[in-house]
């Protein structure tokens, strides 16, 4: 009997443990120890002093599909299907991190990220703009720190280590295809860090498929045509607006698949969902062009002049085919 309770308790131990890891509810729940540092509430953890456990984007149709907003103290992925719309993801993750900043109450200078990447994803993306991140996003080029690594091991180990530290609001980290070494192991110590700490860790994968992880949510996001400006008067024709994606919903524990199209209103620091800008014809009409030509009216067929129909709708004699001429006797 002590041993068929102690292999249960084990059993339990095991399960609470994987269910941590995986971001999902035990079997039987149970009292959180004392030293416990997070609890599991829907399936996501949650930081205990009194913080909310998902990061509102302020888009209510978004939030209702997200069953509360995104998940603070998890891993999150955000995919782009190509290379160039690696800056739309960086910028979605970037307001995602502008609202976190403003839900924790810290200033610019306090609100410290920990931006990793590897040198072939700088190279190609190139590194985020600093007065770009100061305009539009609201931090202090002194508030991120950026790491570039060789391999993938390094970013992964480099990314561990910052997650582990209190003083980083969230951590990032950028990469590009599927790597190898980034597999379903590899994302569930990521997911374990920021549950530990009750920080978000950012996952951000330019031109990727979409495979097996231990993050609960995933995003695909792509550029979308900004709307223009507007002003007391009304549009301004040929003017850009504020920066715009298409943000699909591809992976979620708690949540529905959903299409959305979001504008980030920099003055506001707030999402904001909108139509798409070109609902119908893509391609203006010409200017400065001659009138195109009238419709065209009845077709009716013309005979040759000066010859007269023959009887009954026939063709004339010499134009009767040969093989219906009357054969010579003889």
């Amino acid at each position: 009997m002590a041993r068929s309770a102690m292999a249960q308790e084990t059993i339990c131990a095991l399960r609470r443990e994987i269910s941590r890891i995986e971001g999902s509810l035990p079997e039987r729940l149970a009292s959180p120890q004392a030293g416990d540092s997070v609890v599991l509430r829907r399936g996501i953890s949650a930081v205990r002093e009194g913080c909310s456990a998902f990061l509102g984007t302020g888009v209510p149709k978004l939030d209702c599909a997200l069953a509360g907003g995104v998940p603070r103290a998890a891993l999150t992925e955000i995919h782009s299907l190509q290379t160039r719309d690696a800056g739309a993801a960086t910028g979605f993750t970037l307001g995602l991190l502008a609202l976190l900043r403003r839900a924790d109450g810290r200033s610019r200078k306090q609100f410290l990220i920990c931006w990793i990447g590897l040198a072939d994803v700088f190279r190609e993306a190139g590194f985020p703009y600093a007065p770009g991140l100061e305009k539009l996003f609201g931090f202090a080029a002194g508030g991120l720190l950026f790491v570039s690594t060789a391999h993938i091991a390094d970013a992964l180990w480099v990314a561990e280590e910052a997650a582990r530290q209190k003083d980083f609001g969230a951590v990032v980290l950028e990469v590009r295809g599927n790597p190898a070494r980034l597999d379903l192991t590899a994302t569930r110590r990521l997911h374990r860090r920021a549950q530990e700490l009750g920080r978000p860790v950012f996952l951000i994968r330019e031109a990727a498929v979409a495979e097996p992880t231990a993050a609960p949510l995933r995003f695909t996001v792509s550029a979308e045509p900004a709307a223009p400006r507007r002003s007391l008067a009304g549009l301004l024709q040929d003017s850009i607006g504020h920066p715009a994606f298409t943000v699909v919903i591809g992976k979620s524990r708690a949540a529905r698949p959903g299409r959305f199209i979001l504008e980030w209103n920099p003055h506001e620091q707030s999402f904001r969902e909108i139509r798409p800008a070109h609902s119908g014809a893509l391609v203006p009409a010409s200017g400065n062009r001659p009138h195109p030509p009238a419709a065209m009216g009845t077709v009716v067929a013309l005979r040759p002049a000066g010859k007269a129909p023959a009887p009954g709708g026939q063709p004339p004699g010499k134009e009767r085919p040969a093989h219906r001429r009357p054969r010579r006797a003889g």
